[in-house]
Order: C-alpha cells, then sequence, then structure tokens
C-alpha cells in the first residue's frame, strides 16, 4: 500500500488553485499528479476544511462474532465438522465466509476435530507404538 502525499504538497497544490487561480488539470500537470487528486483535495478543503489524509488501513472487525460466534464455538464441540461443512452451515444461518475466515478462526479458538481410523479388521493395536505395528 502506498502512502499519502505530504501535507505541504497538498497545501500548495490547493493554493496554486485557490489563489493563483489555475484550473485543476493545470496544477496537477504542474506538480505532476493525477487531475482527479487536485480536484478531491480542492473538494475535501471546501467541504471539511482540512486536507490532511485520511486513515489508511486499520483493523477490520472479524466476519465471525458475536451470536455467530457462540454458535460455532457450541457446534464445533458438540459433534464431528468439517470446515467446507462449517462454511455451508454458516452461510444456511446468513454469514457470508470462506474457508480461509473458518479455518483461522477454529484455530484460534483451538477447536479441532481429528479422525482417527482404526478399521476393526486391520490387526494395528493403536495403544501401540508405531514401531510395534511395524514389526
Amino acid at each position: 500500500m502506498g502512502r499519502p502525499y505530504s501535507l505541504d504538497l497538498r497545501e500548495r497544490v490547493v493554493r496554486a488553485v485557490e489563489v493563483e487561480g489555475l484550473s485543476c488539470r493545470e496544477a496537477a500537470t504542474r506538480f505532476d499528479i493525477a487531475a482527479s487528486t487536485v480536484v478531491n483535495w480542492s473538494r475535501r478543503l471546501r467541504e471539511k476544511g482540512d486536507l490532511a489524509s485520511g486513515q489508511m488501513g486499520g483493523h477490520k472487525l472479524p466476519t465471525i462474532r458475536d451470536d455467530h460466534r457462540i454458535w460455532l464455538v457450541e457446534r464445533c464441540r458438540s459433534r464431528a465438522f468439517t470446515l467446507r461443512g462449517l462454511v455451508i452451515e454458516l452461510g444456511e444461518r446468513g454469514v457470508s465466509v470462506d474457508y480461509r475466515s473458518v479455518w483461522e478462526f477454529v484455530r484460534a479458538e483451538r477447536l479441532t476435530y481429528k479422525k482417527r481410523r482404526w478399521w476393526p479388521s486391520s490387526k494395528i493395536d493403536p495403544t501401540s507404538s508405531a514401531n510395534e505395528a511395524n514389526g
């Protein structure tokens, strides 16, 4: 993400438009910036009385929060789940999330369901070590 233009440049550009009477295009050419940028800065000064840049970036609230978070934690603790299945279930509840969001939520909450496949026909004893089973 790029940085905002300096306040000094903003002031010089708007001063050229307001005081010197340059058009926005002329000021843009002089300072080698886009004409739309000059228009936006001039508008910002008229409407807000300030040329300072707005906040860039910041914290985004998680999609799975509040009641949906409580429901999802209870759902994961109650029975087996897959991440793709949880995405579908949340979609049915009106929450639009992707696989990655659910994965990050499950990981952050330390919820897991590991499938352990101990086939009844196998001769492997689940209590024995790996070396004993192979050997």
